[in-house]
Order: structure tokens, then C-alpha cells, then sequence
């Protein structure tokens, strides 16, 4: 356990009541338990939330070593342009369906950012479902 609370910069913190913990610190905390074990796969909800500048680079870096080493990190998260920072493939899903699957220079082809690619597979039209670039509907799960 120690191991882990230095990986995540909690080190310090360890002999403190979690209630005292700020967002950020409790990001970390969450962090630590799912790196309990070394899963190969990591799954991560919003992990950059109440995380400060510093917070989140550190947390990229981690992700990218990870995945580098053949682990999988799967995200989730509404901030698009974190995201783009660090994925290397997306699946845009909305609605309950699959809208593009892809790397992300695959997904984001044709449009000025992740961002814009997104808005446009969404769009209550359909957009191009499938985009300009991407796979539309093809679930093939996300790969490091």
C-alpha cells in the first residue's frame, strides 16, 4: 500500500482521515486503490477532475507509462481536449450507440479538433455518423 501512495504522491497523506482530503487528493486516493494489484487494465472515470495543472500532468504521464508498458487504460471524460492529450484511440458513443471508433487522428480527420468531431457524430441530425474518418458502429473495444 505504501507503494502505491507514493506512485500517486500520497506518501505524506497516509496517516490522514480521507474526509480532509482535497478533490484533488481524493482523485489521487481513488487512483491508488484501482492501481491496487497492477491490473492490466485500468478503467478511469473523469480522472482529471479537481486535479490541479501539475495534477494533471503528472496523471498523463502515469496513464502514457502505463500504456507504454502494454497495460490498457480505458477513459472516460466530458473534457475533450484532455482526452485528446492522451488517447490514442476513441469511441464516440451517444445516445447508447456507438457513433465512430477509431485512432484518434482517424476519429478527429476532417474536423479542427476532437471536439468538433464529436459535436458533429452527435448531432441530434446524425451528423455523419461515422464521421469523416472514424468507424462508425464497429465496436471494437479501445487498445493502448
Amino acid at each position: 500500500m505504501a507503494e502505491v501512495l507514493d506512485v500517486v504522491g500520497l506518501s505524506d497523506a497516509a496517516g490522514r482521515r480521507v474526509r480532509t482530503f482535497s478533490l484533488g487528493m481524493g482523485q489521487r486516493l481513488g487512483l491508488a486503490t484501482a492501481l491496487l494489484g497492477d491490473p492490466e487494465v485500468l478503467v478511469l472515470d473523469e480522472p482529471v477532475n479537481g486535479l490541479d495543472p501539475e495534477g494533471i500532468r503528472w496523471i498523463r504521464t502515469l496513464l502514457r507509462q502505463r500504456a507504454d508498458a502494454g497495460g490498457t487504460v480505458l477513459l472516460s471524460s466530458h473534457v475533450l481536449a484532455e482526452l485528446a492529450e492522451v488517447a490514442d484511440d476513441v469511441v464516440v458513443i451517444a445516445g447508447g450507440r456507438v457513433r465512430a471508433t477509431g485512432t484518434l487522428e482517424e476519429v478527429a480527420a476532417g474536423y479542427a479538433n476532437l471536439e468538433e468531431a464529436f459535436f458533429s457524430l452527435t448531432a441530434p441530425t446524425g451528423g455523419k455518423a461515422g464521421g469523416r474518418g472514424g468507424r462508425a458502429g464497429r465496436e471494437e473495444g479501445v487498445r493502448s
